[in-house]
């Protein structure tokens, strides 16, 4: 895969700050300071462009999870070729990589997440590859391709859930390993799911309704 050009790295290091991830403080990411002006100057400078909100800026309740679990499970990736599904900061992808991955492709829509992960990767001193094309689209070829399938609160609109899930069941039934954190997205289909970690997950009260967010590691049966 080829690695895109990123050139809007100079707007996520503008509008981020490097510091440890609360879950997860062996990673340090460029994050938004505050998450409602971040939002307002994204949409204002990227709103007639069709790109979708700065997602990459946070780390999000599932993605802490996930990475947490990653770190502390390091079989789960060791050796292994992995896919990190909207990837937003790579805080996943990183993890992975700090756990033993052999490769990791980080896989995100928004050229700002892609210039995120670049920038967060260096931060870390790993190499993550990226992409932002639509891998659900060559969805046949990518059990065969990656061991494992990380997938970091994804769950939150009904459309996304529903063109996601039957490719997430199909990479299984194809034998990859695939992981989900979440941290009670109303669309996650928990009857499909085993649940094998679960941690309370430091939030922004701007990001979420708690301070602390309990947060669930699942894996597809």
């Amino acid at each position: 895969m080829t690695q895109p050009e990123t050139p809007n790295a100079a707007f996520v290091e503008d509008n981020t700050t490097p510091r440890p991830v609360p879950l997860c403080p062996e990673i340090t990411l460029r994050l938004a300071d505050e998450a409602l002006p971040l939002w307002t100057r994204t949409e204002e400078a990227l709103g007639r462009m069709g790109l979708p909100p700065p997602f990459w800026a946070f780390a999000w309740a599932g993605g802490q999870a996930l990475a947490r679990y990653v770190l502390d499970n390091p079989p789960v990736v060791r050796g292994r070729a992995v896919l990190d599904l909207g990837a937003g900061s790579g805080l996943v992808a990183i993890a992975a990589m700090a756990a033993g991955a052999q490769r990791v492709l980080a896989a995100d829509p928004d050229r700002w997440a892609i210039a995120a992960i670049g920038l967060n990767a260096r931060l870390n001193g790993v190499e993550v590859s990226v992409t932002c094309e639509d891998v659900l689209e060559g969805s046949d070829r990518i059990a065969a391709r990656f061991g494992t399938i990380l997938v970091g609160d994804l769950f939150y609109e009904r459309e996304v859930a529903d063109r996601l899930f039957p490719r997430l069941a199909a990479w299984r039934a194809a034998g990859a390993t695939v992981l989900i954190g979440d941290p009670g997205r109303s669309y996650l289909p928990k009857d499909r799911l085993v649940r094998i970690a679960e941690y309370g997950v430091p939030q922004s009260r701007e990001l979420e309704d708690m301070e602390i967010k309990r947060t669930a590691v699942w894996r597809l049966a």
